[in-house]
């Protein structure tokens, strides 16, 4: 029976603004300092949790079938799988920084098809399906025209996994490469930003599934450039294994992707 993607795609356009305001009101009744580590630099709070449950929820009542892998309550990959990031950017919410999201995509045999980003604090949302575009709210959205480093903006993600000096190594890079680079934390929102053209430029030396496979997916269909997430393959098991470890990952208007590769090399060292 084939893959009924037209009731998932209205299904997700109308979850991820619910989950959004649930994120929103845990962050207008947040008390400072309320969270936890689950290792350094690596925050928890209620409201992931909380988020992520109403999600699973929803998506168990509509789509029983279907798999779910979640950043805080894990899951495994299958053919058909939603991919859930409650709160992206939560060291910026627990620290009462408005900079985070909502983040959740639908793969098939491990490749994004449907991905939805959902902006709380500023009610922008971003949304993609494999073949049919992205939009913001709606309407369609583009990468930039840029052309040469000297008027790009890229931003830069920071990752414990990776060795500090390529991580400056590969910011030097960039630099050199006369591109400005900037860091909002919130990965999600980062890749998000490429796809309207906010930014012409995405790059981190490893992330999960959950933080960048909706934005890559709606980098690709503005008419930008990413890079697979792991190796290439059209092995479907591979791609479904590839899911459950981080990868590099870059994003891009097209004329920027050599330049972000060659940084990218540097930062990908791995930590001592």
């Amino acid at each position: 029976m084939p893959l009924d993607l037209t009731s998932r795609a209205e299904f997700l356009r109308g979850l991820a603004p619910k989950a959004g305001e649930l994120a929103r009101a845990g962050f207008s009744a947040r008390t400072a300092g309320t969270f936890t580590l689950k290792g350094p630099q690596d925050f928890l709070t209620e409201t992931d949790l909380a988020v992520e449950t109403f999600i699973r929820d929803r998506i168990g009542e509509a789509f029983p079938e279907d798999g779910i892998l979640g950043e805080e309550g894990g899951g495994d990959a299958t053919p058909h799988l939603w991919i859930i990031d409650p709160v992206d950017g939560t060291a910026n919410f627990a620290r009462g920084v408005p900079h985070f999201c909502v983040c959740i995509c639908f793969c098939e045999d491990g490749a994004p098809v449907l991905g939805a980003i959902f902006h709380p604090m500023t009610g922008e949302f971003w949304f993609a399906q494999s073949g049919k575009g992205a939009q913001k709210n709606g309407a369609p959205i583009t990468v930039t025209a840029t052309r040469s480093p000297d008027t790009a903006c890229v931003e830069m993600g920071w990752s414990r996994r990776h060795a500090i000096q390529g991580y400056l190594a590969a910011q030097g890079h960039i630099l050199n490469g006369g591109a400005n680079i900037r860091r909002g934390g919130s990965g999600a929102l980062a890749l998000a930003w490429v796809a309207e053209g906010r930014s012409d430029g995405y790059l981190e030396a490893a992330m999960n599934c959950w933080d960048c496979l909706a934005g890559m997916l709606m980098v690709q269909e503005a008419g930008g450039s990413v890079l697979p997430f792991g190796a290439p393959t059209d092995d479907r098991l591979a791609a479904l294994q590839a899911l459950s470890e981080p990868h590099p990952v870059r994003a891009s208007t097209p004329a920027l992707a050599a330049l972000l590769d060659g940084a990218l090399s540097f930062a990908a060292e791995p930590s001592p």
